[in-house]
């Protein structure tokens, strides 16, 4: 055993390296953005879980690697959270397990050109089961898919185009998996070097071929954007202002952030007047969200109000997906007790029950979405398949100004633009904010969190129906089918070598007269 094997002998020690290996990934999203770290960034940890002496070890090591991964990629909840995170990261990191299991399996020892090629295959296929499996809205939501690296990436987001950011995710781990054999099974470089060209044949492919959006006009969108006020009323105050700037700028639709006024309109008549003056002065129909208990039904939502010169026109998302320990509790009445250690809502907010595109007037259909439902492919994909022409995400981060949170965000719908062929605004109460066209390329400057302003943005508008909008998430479904053959092969093969396999030689049996050394004794 080498120096390191015999290091890493201590199963402390490798678990913490698995750990530190699992958390490499987060480098490639913002605020670092070292989006092309992403192709190599999981060559540590699958070196470390191929080198396992046992499958049960390679297990452990998958286990904390992805520890390691969920708490990196969401350690900016640590204040929201407390302890929570490390207990949600222990529970989440086990979905790798059964992959660093399939890790060793394929790449332990000098694994055969057969093999690698079916590695290539089956553990990025491995890894979509588990971003799909986690990216139920109970267990948090699709926060840190390992595609969604790749938000500033030209040809990554083409991909997107065509198999979502799901597509992204499989091709950066087979190209991890492609590099971790190159560099640590001299005698494997050829199949692994295919499977890198094979890859960037893909891409390539996809780069050429894929459908682009085609032009359709544009649109004027305003983000209003408050900064860091206290209290509602100073808020709206704020928002009052800064909308006002807007007048005789020839806006189609202004657009504040999540949780923009924290009084039901129905119970404050008051502020719907406010809202409609403002409203008139601009030319535009203004897109506020409400934070507050309903007039006209028990319980909180969250909910996007469109407000027109007239007053409130009637369209209405009240939030579907809500955040777990902080728009609600699961199970409160056995878990309501995380409010003490952490910042979840005091009570439940209530989800809404589907989706809405309003029209906005000039011509203009839009598909709003609150805070980290824009993480989420199927809901954007959705509201372009029912003629949204802008998706829109109002959004609040607030409570995690200084950490990478807000960039990290604000890029998400960058992705969301790509795959739908659709232009997205992501308009926040404190940053960041932005606008992407619908290849998802950023228009103008992001409204950054150290500012309060009003911006106007000339949006791009699409017409054409993306792959991925026709198709939807064929890429996971694919994934799923490829795991589901591996395992039906395998079975088989096992069973195969069953049944071939050699009667044990049986020694002659002793009984209470005989011996087999002298039958008949």
């Amino acid at each position: 055993m080498n120096t390191l094997g015999h290091w890493l002998a201590s199963p402390w020690r490798r678990s913490t390296v698995a750990v530190l290996a699992g958390a490499l990934p987060l480098l490639a999203f913002p605020a670092p953005s070292l989006w092309w770290f992403a192709y190599v960034a999981l060559v540590p940890w699958i070196a470390l879980i191929r080198s396992a002496p046992t499958a049960k070890r390679a297990a452990y090591d998958g286990w904390a690697g992805g520890f390691g991964f969920m708490v990196g990629m969401h350690h900016w909840l640590l204040p929201t959270l407390s302890v929570f995170l490390f207990v949600i990261g222990a529970l989440l990191g086990a979905l790798w397990a059964p992959w660093g299991a399939l890790v060793r399996h394929f790449l332990a020892g000098t694994p055969s050109p057969g093999r690698i090629a079916a590695a290539l295959a089956v553990l990025p296929s491995g890894w979509l089961g588990i971003e799909l499996v986690r990216s139920w809205q109970g267990l948090g939501g699709p926060w840190g898919v390992l595609g969604a690296s790749q938000w500033e990436v030209a040809p990554a987001l083409r991909l997107a185009s065509v198999g979502g950011v799901w597509l992204i995710s499989f091709l950066l781990v087979a190209v991890n998996v492609a590099v971790a054999v190159l560099v640590t099974v001299r005698a494997s470089r050829i199949p692994a070097v295919a499977g890198l060209v094979t890859a960037a044949a893909v891409a390539s492919a996809a780069w050429m071929w894929s459908p682009r959006p085609d032009p359709g006009g544009s649109t004027r969108i305003a983000v209003v954007q408050p900064g860091v006020i206290d209290g509602p009323d100073r808020r709206f105050a704020r928002e009052e202002r800064l909308t006002r700037d807007l007048a005789g700028q020839d806006v189609d639709l202004v657009i504040w952030g999540e949780s923009s006024v924290g009084f039901d309109l129905g119970d404050r008549p008051d502020l719907a007047k406010r809202i409609a003056a403002l409203s008139e002065e601009s030319g535009a129909d203004i897109l506020v969200n409400v934070d507050a208990r309903r007039s006209d039904k028990p319980g909180i939502y969250k909910s996007s109000v469109l407000v027109g010169p007239g007053g409130l026109t009637g369209d209405r998302y009240d939030k579907m997906r809500l955040v777990p320990f902080g728009e609600y509790i699961p199970a409160r009445s056995l878990l309501g007790w995380a409010t003490s250690v952490g910042k979840a809502a005091g009570e439940n907010r209530r989800h809404g029950s589907e989706q809405v595109v309003m029209d906005v007037g000039h011509g203009l259909k839009v598909g709003p979405m609150v805070c980290f439902e824009s993480a989420f492919p199927d809901m954007s994909r959705h509201l372009a398949e029912d003629g949204a022409q802008v998706l829109i995400a109002q959004s609040s981060t607030s409570s995690f100004q200084q950490s990478w949170a807000p960039e990290q965000h604000a890029s998400l719908a960058a992705l969301r633009a790509a795959e739908t062929g659709r232009p997205m605004v992501h308009s926040t109460l404190t940053g960041v904010s932005a606008v992407y066209d619908p290849s998802g390329r950023r228009v103008g400057r992001w409204v950054g969190t150290d500012a309060g302003a009003s911006r106007v943005y000339d949006v791009p508008l699409a017409t054409g129906t993306t792959p991925y909008v026709r198709f939807g998430d064929w890429t996971v479904h694919a994934a799923l089918l490829i795991l589901l053959a591996w395992c039906a092969t395998d079975g088989l093969r096992a069973l195969r070598l069953r049944r071939t396999a050699p009667e044990p030689l049986v020694p002659p049996a002793r009984t209470a007269h005989e011996s087999p050394a002298r039958p008949g004794r």
